[in-house]
């Protein structure tokens, strides 16, 4: 960033002093806004061609400004480019460099535009790109981590939970399954969110729209969109592109930090079950033993930063009036924070769930503990015609009788079971052993190891069709 100098603004005629200098620097937005550039000046070349498509330029003058616009660029990317403070933002220092480097070409660049449909188009850009090229891919590359796992482990059993206490028996890949589900219903989000992200507001000029002669509909070609807004006042002050994203990005880090709460839980040394990894571990610095699940537990802890971002920006929308406001300068800080946030998360996730390491015979001696086939043998006594109500209260004192004698049902014996009712027999033992258990949940969604095979498959399947 360059010292804060005096430099001419394009507004000077209206105004008989300079900026203070304080409100100067208050103002600018240019230290997070420059990461913007590539879209800027992606932006400016289709405007140029446009420009000189309906007349407003001529095609020297656009080849002019699409070489200093390349060059600013290769000037950006090596680090070289003159940011200055004084002149606010991503837009007036590029406009700026171009003027200087090729002359009065470069004023005419802005033509029918204004910063207000500039920096909203320039967003969108952006945030597409992000969307494409980083988010997905790696929200993607997580969702494959997990079903490949899933169907590796279709037949590893571990104790299911509903109320974090042990309820019934089911599969490890069952349960990573019950992620990807999770990450599914978000991609499909995301790619809803990204319809109305594509949509050009350039056109629009400062609120409504312009008397030159410009070609919409060739300028959202040129740069990918699927259509020009359709309103001039909506397409400079429409940030809901934002707040839907930064919604889906809330989601998703609550579905990212319920995955962390169990990781957390399965790596303690109460439970377990998993390692992570020492790679997405830390140590402590006074307790020598300690292997601190660091990754988990900052998901969880970045998942508030998002949520935060989501109310930072329906708090700075709320009460602005039709069209722009300097407001809107503050929606980026949250919107690339999250942006930032999602991406990490998703990346460090993925790689991490490639790598994780099962105990498998800590999960099964688990899920022998609690009575978790107790649901089991109420269905047996069912099928044999004990009405239901009744069978759950014979379970009930059967498992009482296990409390007090620290055994599982399946360790009783036939004659103990038969005390608590006659519709007993010697086959109640295929039951209730935990593979008997898991097996007999065979049908779709259900958590027998053949079926978490094939959704697995499936799942893969669904991930093959949305890449053509």
């Amino acid at each position: 960033m360059s010292d804060n100098k005096t430099v001419e603004k394009p507004w000077t005629g209206r105004f008989s002093e300079p900026t203070n200098a304080f409100v100067e620097a208050f103002g600018a937005s240019v230290g997070f806004d420059q990461r913007m550039y590539k879209q800027d000046i992606q932006g400016s070349i289709a405007h140029a061609r446009m420009l000189t498509k309906v007349g407003v330029l001529t095609e020297e003058e656009r080849d002019a400004i699409i070489r200093g616009l390349t060059n600013i660029e290769a000037e950006i990317q090596a680090g070289d480019f003159p940011w200055s403070i004084a002149l606010e933002d991503v837009h007036m220092n590029i406009e700026k460099r171009l003027t200087d480097m090729i002359g009065d070409a470069g004023k005419k660049l802005h033509t029918g535009r204004s910063r207000n449909d500039q920096v909203a188009t320039d967003v969108r850009l952006y945030l597409r790109d992000e969307i494409d090229a980083a988010i997905t891919p790696e929200l993607k590359r997580l969702q494959l981590a997990l079903i490949e796992l899933a169907g590796r482990e279709a037949d590893t059993i571990m104790p299911g939970f509903t109320h974090l206490q042990t309820a019934q028996p089911i599969t490890f890949g069952h349960h990573m399954l019950a992620w990807n589900e999770m990450l599914q219903r978000d991609s499909e989000r995301l790619m809803d969110c990204r319809k109305r992200v594509n949509i050009m507001p350039l056109g629009s000029a400062a609120l409504a729209g312009t008397t030159y002669p410009i070609d919409r509909e060739f300028t959202a070609k040129e740069l990918g969109f699927d259509m020009p807004g359709r309103n001039s006042l909506d397409g400079v002050s429409d940030r809901d592109f934002a707040i839907e994203f930064l919604s889906w990005a809330s989601l998703l880090l609550m579905h990212m930090s319920r995955f962390s709460e169990e990781l957390i839980l399965w790596s303690s040394s109460q439970f377990d079950w998993v390692d992570l990894g020492d790679a997405f571990c830390t140590g402590s610095s006074i307790m020598p033993q300690k292997k601190n699940p660091d990754v988990p537990e900052l998901v969880r802890g970045k998942t508030g930063r998002v949520f935060g971002s989501l109310s930072a920006m329906l708090m700075i929308m709320k009460g602005q009036p039709l069209a722009y406001n300097k407001d809107n300068q503050e929606d980026k800080e949250p919107l690339f924070d999250a942006i930032d946030t999602v991406k990490g998360c998703l990346k460090v996730y993925a790689d991490m769930m490639a790598q994780i390491k099962l105990k498998r015979d800590n999960m099964r001696e688990a899920a022998l503990r609690g009575f978790s086939t107790a649901t089991d043998l109420a269905d047996y006594l069912v099928r044999n015609g004990v009405p239901f109500r009744d069978a759950h209260e014979v379970v009930g004192k059967a498992v009482a009788l296990g409390v007090e004698t620290k055994r599982d049902l399946s360790e009783m014996s036939l004659e103990e079971l038969q005390g608590f009712s006659d519709a007993i027999k010697n086959d109640v033992f295929e039951f209730l052993t935990l593979e008997g258990s898991v097996a007999a949940r065979d049908h779709i969604g259900g958590t027998a190891p053949g079926r978490v095979r094939e959704a697995a498959e499936l799942a893969k399947a669904m991930m093959e069709i949305e890449r053509l």
